[in-house]
């Protein structure tokens, strides 16, 4: 059957939704290692008490997918060498450095402290490749069933 999103017998990937997904699960990764770090003791929070602290958290996920998009990318390609040097640590920081940047601008969540950010990127990177490879398709071709 060929329909709209479906191409000579194999599915189509629409990338409008696979954005959308993607937007979802770094809102999602953001909320739950906020709660981690909350239960950790760690100064990471973010407000979900009604639908527009999570609108909220939503346009912080994107700015966070912006900023590390654009100024990470700058900084992680200008310290190559001392990412070599110290086998990758150098983009963990500069990671927590983009969490700060945002959290302080106040979309929705709040970081409060270097250790909290360090952690917290971490835990948001984890949590949004689980969540990734277990909702996002894989990029092949799938034969319907």
């Amino acid at each position: 059957m060929v329909g709209p999103l479906t191409r000579a017998g194999t599915i189509a990937v629409n990338p409008m939704k696979n954005l959308l997904i993607k937007w979802a699960i770094l809102t999602v990764s953001v909320i739950l290692s906020a709660a981690v770090c909350q239960a950790a003791n760690l100064n990471f929070s973010a407000k979900t008490e009604n639908v527009g602290d999570i609108i909220q958290v939503f346009i912080g996920a994107a700015v966070l997918a912006l900023v590390n998009g654009t100024l990470g990318r700058i900084l992680k390609f200008m310290t190559i060498p001392f990412n070599c040097l110290t086998l990758g640590l150098v983009s963990l920081v500069i990671n927590a450095l983009m969490l700060m940047i945002v959290g302080a601008l106040g979309f929705g969540f709040r970081v409060d402290g270097f250790l909290a950010a360090f952690f917290g990127s971490i835990l948001i990177s984890a949590i949004n490749g689980i969540l990734g490879g277990l909702l996002l398709p894989d990029g092949k071709d799938k034969k319907p069933d």
